[in-house]
């Protein structure tokens, strides 16, 4: 089982982190039969997976619940999980919402803004810490690029170099200019997770729907490696017809019984 310790060693020797997001068990196992580093449990489960319409609706127990069940998928595998909305407002808030998500499975939590004092916490009880930067879907009302500004950029910099004093063992930059992302990468020990911050960060991370093609949406940040969504519509639609028009099930789809057994059974109701 990997933990935080590997991924820094990674970054020294320019080895690339990849991670995915999981909801469930079928696909975490997939995920590390493909060889992925680290699977994020994120709060994006809510949108791709539980339908509803902001990240925000996320609760602790859904998180948990997840977590759990990729656990299941992936014995082995280093899990971040996401800190929901409004679950680490102050630190003891933090703590105990974090062991929710150790308890269920989490080898490391997630969670967003520059709060260099929620990350001291939470390292000082023994969690590892993944902080999140630049487009904050909990918070930002509008999804869109950050640091595109001088002033922007800096801020979000020098947010980076407070948490990293603070004990973060991640950092996730999330659609941020690439020399900011860059810059950022080559200032902190932590390893940097990409998503929309170009080549340069030590790893990247996309949402495990819209690089399978599950997703209708189309993203600037992301490459499709696959056409699950299509392929699944076409199964089920060919599956549908098959059962209106008969073929389905054939013969070799069931069994019948002996035939003693059936005699026997016709003998008790005729």
């Amino acid at each position: 089982m990997s933990n935080a310790s590997t991924f820094p060693d990674m970054k020294r020797r320019g080895e690339k982190i990849v991670v995915v997001t999981a909801y469930d068990a079928p696909t975490a196992r997939i995920e590390v039969e493909a060889g992925v580093d680290i699977i994020l449990v994120g709060d994006s489960v809510g949108v791709n997976i539980l339908g509803y319409a902001h990240e925000r609706e996320v609760t602790l127990a859904d998180m948990a619940h997840h977590i759990a069940a990729v656990r299941r998928g992936a014995p082995g595998v280093y899990i971040i999980g996401d800190l929901p909305y409004a679950t680490y407002d102050a630190p003891e808030q933090a703590i105990g919402n974090a062991r929710i998500l150790r308890d269920a499975g989490a080898d490391c939590v997630k969670f967003e803004g520059a709060q260099p004092d929620i990350v001291r916490a939470l390292t000082a009880a023994g969690f590892d810490v993944c902080c999140h930067l630049g487009l904050e879907s909990q918070h930002h009302e509008v999804k869109r690029r950050q640091g595109k500004t001088a002033q922007a950029a800096a801020k979000l910099y020098d947010d980076a170099l407070a948490l990293d004093a603070a004990g973060q063992a991640f950092l996730v930059l999330e659609l941020v200019p690439h020399e900011l992302a860059a810059r950022v990468t080559r200032a902190i020990k932590a390893p940097t997770i990409g998503i929309g911050a170009g080549a340069a960060t030590d790893g990247q991370v996309l949402v495990v729907n819209d690089l399978a093609g599950v997703t209708a949406r189309e993203f600037k940040h992301n490459r499709r490696y696959g056409a699950l969504g299509a392929a699944l519509r076409d199964a089920v639609a060919a599956y549908a017809r098959d059962v209106r028009a008969g073929r389905f099930p054939e013969e070799a789809h069931g069994f019948h019984m002996a035939d003693e057994e059936r005699a026997a059974f016709e003998s008790l109701r005729p």
